[in-house]
């Protein structure tokens, strides 16, 4: 499981590096991966410094950490 979250990671990385910031289930729609998976990779690079997070109503906002 680690290792599939690592390569989300990767991948969620890749589409934000190409589409800019994106809400949530905009990234959620832009990958073929579980909400709950994209959702735990969101919190590795969170907690790794490689994103941010800004709420924007009930949603929230991913960006690349620059």
């Amino acid at each position: 499981m680690i290792t599939e979250l690592g390569i989300v990671a990767g991948e969620i990385w890749h589409f934000l590096d190409e589409k800019g910031s994106c809400s949530l289930s905009s990234l959620v729609a832009g990958l073929d991966k579980s909400r709950d998976t994209i959702l735990m990779s969101v919190g590795w690079l969170a907690r790794e410094g490689h994103v941010t997070l800004v709420q924007e109503g009930q949603g929230y906002k991913i960006d690349l950490r620059k």
